[in-house]
């Protein structure tokens, strides 16, 4: 048996140990909230509580993966049978059993942001409507707005109005597009990620047989993360927990930032109004940073009036005051950041325990300038990400078209990689294919290759000779490591990306690396449908993480759940933190704060602020920038040093 007044400490003893029912768990920053998560459901499974009978919901599946590992290794029995993953997994486990239900197969197809912008593409084309002729927005500006009217609950007039007014004289067409985007997707049997979460809430709530039976199946229900939950996210697990309630939510109103991606801050807020029974935990003991540190974020996060009070208290001893930095301009400031980083790397602090935060990616142009000239190492957290890159995407597509073969989406990718076949030729093959029952079965026969225009045979001629190879292997063969090695070394892929990428050896070897990533799964489909998940997931899901020492620099967004030894947050001037069009949003200044409360519980040891005091613009020229109100609330720059929680330098001379 785990002792469990011994391996935690009272605050998370309490919840673990804690009986059923709704249960608010509000995790301050570096608090233990994931060893919480995992003690509890090892508690569970030490009661008696069945593993089949719990589910866990988080924002990644390496997090839920991490935890049940760790419960592995804690009660020393297999817990395979619960079931843990992101909000998107667990829809998409709900729907393979169940879409029927709803008029879809249950062998549908999930189609990731890119194969959506394509559907999209083709209701335009079928609409007739020319984006050349009019400042028309493009594809991925119309999911964006589908998306965000999914997410937010709101109705698309609604969504362009706020967003994009510049739009608004287009709302018929766009509306248009959407409704036929949501006909040709049911016509396709294909759903987009955000389908995965309504068409889920859907199913439990016109479906109150289905309902019940996953209701008395997961007796137990619990959320990381909760702050990030948008509206369908946390309907779901009301309704998955409207049998029982035993249901546990975990997060940090304080670190609620993600509104502009459909989070509702709400969720967390309401909680007790939904569950007025509920029993309300606070994770105060901070693990992380220094009590300077968190001094200096408690008084800042203070300022907001809608939250749940707490106060973040250090099990560290004292250290060094957090440093307000004011620099002359902005070449200063980058000047400023690349000589302290020097500094501490020559005392013996690796790279990799230093990140520069921001507010906004173009807030790092002078800093990034600076260290390319200082030769300082340093890598940005931004760019495409790993499942979603053009070479991954074309290997993916033979395995789509040998699993689904009615898969225009995949038809389209795989057929236009060969000579002579566009746009235009493809919309020709397809039209053809799309009459037949199995489209691939006669895309194969030489009568078929006889119709095909004649510019168009011979790459037709070769797709259909690498098809055929990957038909031809034993079915046991037939496993996704085996076809990606077929087609890198069989298949001329190798030379479809000499031909046409100039760093085709990194994306060979990226392929390579997929193929160590599918050797685990034996079948196409599950592979395939796994990687889809996983395009809708962070940086941290890709195949390989390369701990590099290098500075980070990141957005505050992209930081949030890090932690390094030092931190720098540049541009920390009014109108850029507070960034000022989040100020004209709803609640935009507290959610700015707590951005801000967010980027200073970052660091571990230490902490500097700074910000220019001139900037210049082509339009106005210099200007006088004010510090952030978020550091004149803390204490006006007028009082003593030593009654401010922070020490201040000021930058006028050469550093």
């Amino acid at each position: 048996m785990i002792e469990y007044e011994k391996e935690l400490n009272p605050e998370q003893y309490r919840v673990v140990t804690e009986q059923g029912g709704p249960l608010l768990v509000l995790a301050g920053a570096g608090s233990g909230k994931t060893r919480t998560l995992t003690y509890r459901v090892a508690h569970l499974l030490e009661s008696g509580v069945r593993a089949e009978s719990i589910l866990l919901a988080t924002f990644t599946n390496k997090a839920a993966h991490a935890m049940l590992n760790r419960v592995e290794s804690l009660v020393h029995c297999y817990t395979g049978k619960i079931i843990g993953g992101t909000f998107h997994s667990i829809a998409h486990r709900f729907l393979r059993s169940y879409a029927f239900r709803l008029g879809y197969l249950n062998s549908f197809t999930i189609v990731d942001s890119e194969d959506a912008r394509q559907v999209i593409a083709s209701a335009m084309a079928e609409l007739k409507i020319d984006t050349k002729l009019t400042k028309f927005p493009k594809n991925n500006i119309i999911a964006e707005m589908i998306s965000l009217a999914l997410n937010t609950e709101t109705t698309l007039e609604e969504v362009i109005a706020s967003r994009y007014p510049f739009f608004l004289h287009l709302s018929p067409e766009i509306l248009q597009i959407a409704r036929l985007y949501e006909q040709k997707k049911k016509d396709l049997s294909v759903m987009d990620f955000d389908d995965l979460l309504a068409n889920c809430r859907r199913l439990l709530r016109e479906h109150p047989d289905i309902l019940h039976t996953l209701s008395q199946r997961f007796q137990y229900v619990l959320v990381d993360e909760y702050q990030d939950t948008n509206i369908i996210q946390a309907d779901m697990v009301d309704l998955l927990a409207s049998g029982h309630r035993n249901l546990m939510v975990v997060g940090d109103d304080s670190q609620s930032i993600y509104s502009f991606r459909g989070a509702n801050f709400e969720n967390i807020i309401r909680f007790p109004e939904r569950y007025p029974d509920c029993k309300i935990f606070k994770l105060e003991t901070n693990y992380r940073s220094t009590p300077e540190i968190l001094h200096l974020a408690n008084l800042s996060i203070n300022n907001n009036e809608n939250q749940f009070p707490k106060a973040l208290k250090s099990v560290r001893s004292k250290g060094m005051r957090p440093v307000i930095v004011s620099a002359q301009n902005v070449l200063k400031q980058a000047d400023f950041v690349a000589q302290r980083i020097a500094e501490l790397a020559r005392s013996g602090v690796p790279f990799c325990e230093i990140a520069v935060l921001y507010r906004a990616h173009y807030h790092s142009m002078e800093v990034q300038m600076e260290f390319v000239r200082r030769d300082i190492p340093f890598d940005i957290r931004s760019g495409i990400r790993f499942f979603e890159q053009a070479h991954i995407k074309d290997v993916t597509s033979y395995m789509r078209v040998l699993v689904n073969p009615n898969d225009e989406l995949a038809w389209r990718r795989l057929l236009m990689m060969y000579p002579k076949i566009g746009k235009v030729t493809f919309e020709k093959i397809w039209s053809r294919l799309n009459k037949q029952d199995n489209p691939l079965e006669t895309f194969l026969t030489d009568a078929f290759l006889k119709i095909v225009p004649k510019s168009a045979q011979n790459g037709v001629g070769l797709c259909r000779n690498v098809l055929m190879t990957l038909l031809s292997l034993d079915v046991p063969d037939r496993i996704p490591e085996k076809i990606i090695d077929l087609l890198l070394n069989k298949g001329d892929y190798r030379t479809y990306l000499q031909d046409n990428y100039s760093d085709a050896s990194a994306r060979e070897e990226d392929l390579i690396q997929l193929g160590n990533f599918a050797a685990k799964f034996e079948r196409m489909d599950d592979f395939l449908n796994e990687l889809a998940l996983l395009t809708n997931m962070s940086k941290e899901e890709e195949i390989e993480e390369r701990q590099e020492d290098k500075v980070i620099l990141s957005t505050i967004h992209q930081a949030k759940g890090l932690e390094w030894s030092y931190v720098f947050l540049i541009w920390c001037a009014d109108g850029m933190i507070p960034l000022r069009r989040a100020l004209k949003e709803p609640g935009g200044e507290e959610e700015e704060r707590r951005l801000f409360y967010v980027a200073v519980t970052r660091a571990k040891d230490q902490l500097y602020i700074s910000s220019p005091v001139l900037d210049y613009t082509r339009s106005v020229g210099t200007l006088t920038l004010s510090p952030s109100r978020f550091i004149s609330e803390i204490a006006p720059l007028s009082v003593q040093d030593e009654q401010r929680p922070f020490e201040q330098w000021t930058l006028f001379d050469e550093y």
